[in-house]
């Protein structure tokens, strides 16, 4: 039986005999004969096609009976675009249950996202084939496998930093799903540096050069450091804060952090595959932009720098209005040095509550920019799960900044900024670019655009 969304068997066939890496975290190939799932790009052994089958996601091989494979560690692989296409309110239950929201109970799941538990569980029925509690405890299982792999976190800190409220349970539900015990898998790994590192993978090619420029022109003093080899950053992530540092290695991200909470570490790694743009597909994104404007990707391998919340982007961007880059992050630098929680020389970005308390008397820039920074503010303090899209409601706010907001708060790829004055250079010279025919790649051909 194969589990496929937009991939024949033929395809998948292919790829895995050529173990070609664009389909990495694509597809999974479980073997038959020896009840263990791989990534497609394994160096094992090629079983005979007889002996397989496919699957989309890593939650189906799981739940068919298939143990992941040690040597290629698909709970490691790039995330999966099996979902595309999938109806939008089953996608932000699958991107709300990694960052660990079905640690409680359905029924404030599916209040969250506006529908009953019954439709809820008709959704991972209809798309998985098994209720949410199920896939969300594979989730939670994978994610601690590759812990366990990859960093030097105890093995009860992975138990609490998976989900679990106990060792106990954490051990038997692992035992149970993998026929290893923790301790087993981490004998298996490799010696890590420091106790405090992740390897977040990608599908290539990566452009990291050109992400860290783009960073480092937007830095924020004394929260962001941006050298020639890496990106790192404070943060505030639910009651706590946080610093990590992002460097590339072969085909992977290496994050060095640290946290006063690991029960939130879920967040973060999901923060982070979307600040980096981790999940993109870029053989198909940029084949697509080439084949409709050819000229137009001078460099491969460009991503979306996404930035911590979209409340941050909402700031940039409003600060960002009608004056060159220079001048809002001065404007930014102001605002985050008076407002912000600060240890020392570090700062951490101010919050919405913080920023619609002060009367922004300091910074300078038009008054009606600063009504519209904190009707902003107050909006977010009183909305915090609201879309950007709902920021159209505000005086001061219009579609250039409610795109930006979701070009690098939440990392959408459908953001064509074709009032950005960059852009519009750009369109001269390839008129055949609109927001139809780039769709749905717009972010994309924003940032090509602005590399012209």
């Amino acid at each position: 039986m194969t589990l496929l969304n937009e991939l024949s068997a033929e395809v998948c066939q292919r790829a895995r005999m050529s173990r070609d890496p664009r389909f990495d975290g694509r597809f999974f190939v479980a073997v038959k004969t020896t009840g263990i799932f791989c990534r497609p790009i394994c160096p094992a052994n090629l079983p005979k096609e007889e002996n397989v089958e496919y699957f989309s996601s890593q939650a189906l091989a799981v739940s068919a009976g298939y143990r992941p494979c040690l040597r290629c560690r698909p709970e490691s692989a790039p995330h999966s675009w099996a979902w595309k296409g999938a109806e939008t309110t089953f996608l932000r239950a699958l991107t709300l249950i990694e960052q660990g929201e079905l640690d409680g109970s359905l029924e404030t799941l599916a209040s969250r996202l506006g529908i009953s538990d019954r439709y809820l569980r008709q959704l991972f029925q209809r798309h998985l084939g098994m209720p949410p509690k199920q896939y969300a405890q594979i989730q939670q299982l994978m994610f601690a496998k590759q812990l366990l792999h990859t960093s030097q976190i105890s093995i009860t800190e992975v138990a609490y930093a998976s989900g679990f409220q106990s060792t106990r349970r954490f051990n038997d539900a692992f035992q149970k799903l993998f026929r290893l015990t923790p301790t087993q898998v981490r004998r298996e790994r490799a010696a890590l540096p420091s106790r405090n590192h992740l390897s977040l993978a990608f599908r290539g090619p990566f452009d990291w050069a050109h992400m860290l420029d783009f960073y480092r022109l937007r830095a924020i003093e004394g929260m962001e450091q941006v050298d020639e080899q890496s990106y790192q950053r404070y943060f505030i992530l639910g009651e706590g804060q946080g610093w990590f540092k992002a460097s590339m290695a072969q085909s992977h991200l290496d994050i060095e952090f640290e946290m006063e909470r690991l029960s939130d570490l879920r967040h973060l790694v999901a923060r982070l595959r979307r600040m980096f743009d981790l999940d993109a597909d870029l053989f198909s994104i940029e084949a697509h932009l080439e084949q409709l404007a050819p000229g137009l990707v001078r460099r491969t391998g460009i991503r979306i720098p996404g930035v911590w919340n979209a409340w941050e982007a909402g700031v940039r961007a409003v600060l960002g209005q009608q004056v060159s880059v220079k001048a809002a992050i001065g404007q930014l630098n102001l605002l985050v040095s008076t407002l912000a929680a600060s240890e020392g020389s570090t700062r951490y970005f101010p919050t919405p509550e913080q920023v619609q308390m002060s009367d922004l008397s300091f910074l300078r820039m038009p008054e009606r920019r600063k009504e519209t920074l904190k009707r902003l503010a107050d909006y977010v303090r009183l909305h915090p799960m609201d879309s950007p899209m709902a920021w159209l409601s505000l005086s001061g706010i219009g579609p250039w900044t409610v795109d930006y907001a979701q070009l690098r708060g939440e990392s959408r790829s459908h953001c064509f900024l074709t009032g950005d004055l960059i852009v519009k250079k750009a369109l001269a010279k390839f008129p055949q670019l609109t927001a139809e025919s780039v769709a749905p790649w717009g972010s994309y051909a924003t940032f090509h655009c602005w590399s012209h």
